[in-house]
């Protein structure tokens, strides 16, 4: 059996993804030969390369570059310690019929690209610090396990950016759907988060959808922030959640 053959049967077991590190572990080759090696089974079709030392694994009977492969497993592997978040997490719990054209991913390691595009998609990476990464489960996608923010840290932390879910209306969407959603669990997150803008965001909105909530007063700093900072600033001041109230009230309390 070929050094080729060999390497790819181990890395196979391994998952669709590897990176050089991973199959220098595995080859008897040296550093420059496995170089060489991976270059000729990337031209051959064997390998694709998602971005520098990382790679791959082309399903048999495929031709490359007309594949499909999960934009969740790729985004995953694009960072250390991420999760797949914000709008794409949206969508995969169901609480948004919107698709996204980019995948957003979440991290606590640092990247210098934050927009990069592989095999024509397009993956958004969002630093936080290590106090906001939590709530998080893992699913399965296909042969694959990923992190992805489970359903209510999803809505507190497009509450925290609501640029990143296609706006404020989203996650009212998302509040609406109470059947999928623990509010109580969700005012937790938002608490620890540490972010006042998250709390009176979720209380303008619970108020605007009818749905009764408790947070504390004195958790709401001082300012007023917007409910939806990525349009215009003109909006009403409510002094009960001490956040300006940018996006027409008729549009939320009017969601299906």
């Amino acid at each position: 059996m070929s050094e080729k053959i060999q390497l790819l049967n181990k890395l196979a077991k391994k998952g669709s993804i590897f990176t050089f590190e991973e199959a220098s572990k595995l080859s008897t080759l040296h550093t420059g030969s496995l170089r060489v090696l991976l270059s000729r089974m990337e031209k051959e079709g064997w390998v694709e390369r998602i971005e520098k030392g990382k790679y791959l694994i082309i399903p048999l009977g495929a031709e490359k570059g007309k594949y499909t492969v999960n934009e969740f497993v790729i985004g995953y592997e694009i960072v250390k310690n991420a999760a797949i978040a914000y709008w794409s997490a949206l969508n995969y719990h169901g609480f948004t019929e919107q698709i996204p054209n980019t995948v957003f991913i979440q991290t606590t390691s640092r990247k210098k690209e934050p927009d990069i595009e592989i095999f024509g998609v397009r993956y958004r990476i969002t630093r936080i610090t290590e106090k906001k990464f939590f709530g998080l489960q893992k699913i399965w996608i296909e042969d694959s396990q990923v992190w992805i923010t489970d359903p209510e840290k999803t809505i507190v932390d497009c509450l925290d950016k609501p640029q990143y879910c296609g706006g404020i209306v989203e996650v009212a969407k998302a509040l609406r759907n109470e059947n999928n959603t623990d509010l109580d669990k969700v005012i937790e997150y938002a608490i620890k988060m540490e972010n006042s803008a998250i709390l009176k965001r979720l209380g303008s909105l619970c108020d605007r959808l009818g749905i009764p909530v408790k947070i504390p007063q004195v958790l709401l700093a001082k300012g007023y922030p917007l409910l939806d900072p990525s349009l215009h600033r003109k909006g009403k001041a409510n002094r009960k959640w001490k956040i300006i109230e940018n996006v027409d009230e008729k549009i939320i309390g009017t969601l299906e």
